[in-house]
């Protein structure tokens, strides 16, 4: 840790930087995703700068739904330090792969609703919405991009 009080961050100043609750900060301490939690004479815990950047990430890899087991993982291999880069890109690669997939699917999902909210819209404007559903659900293909 710097030397400068202005590196020494609380909790909750790191809480309210990263947008985390502290009871998640301290979760993420507990699952080993912080190399090192210092504490100060009063032992309180205490964070860098570097601890929130590093927070930050945890969270986009948390939010993008990397599970925690993955996370530690990486956090390990970074420890390690150099020799292991393959290895970080593959675990990377593999959740980037995931994301996009879950993307994709998501978009698919958002362009069938949004082609039932027209089909919705359409059918109220022309005082027709009683009719949607007689037959079954009318699933009109989305329009292209």
């Amino acid at each position: 840790m710097k030397d400068t009080d202005e590196a020494a961050l609380s909790i909750g100043e790191v809480s309210a930087r990263t947008g985390l609750a502290t009871h998640t900060l301290r979760f993420y301490e507990d699952e080993g995703l912080l190399a090192e939690v210092r504490r100060n004479a009063a032992g309180r815990r205490v964070y860098t700068r570097e601890d929130v950047d590093w927070l930050r990430v945890c969270a986009k890899l948390r939010a993008s739904g990397m599970p925690l087991p993955e996370i530690r993982h990486y956090v390990e291999l970074v420890r390690k330090g150099p020799g292991n880069e393959a290895e970080r890109y593959e675990l990377l690669h593999r959740h980037e792969t995931r994301v996009r997939q879950q993307m994709a699917d998501l978009q698919e999902a958002l362009d069938t609703i949004h082609g039932k909210v027209t089909l919705y819209a359409r059918h109220l404007a022309a005082g027709t919405a009683d009719q949607l559903w007689r037959d079954g659900p009318a699933c009109e293909e989305p329009a292209a991009r």
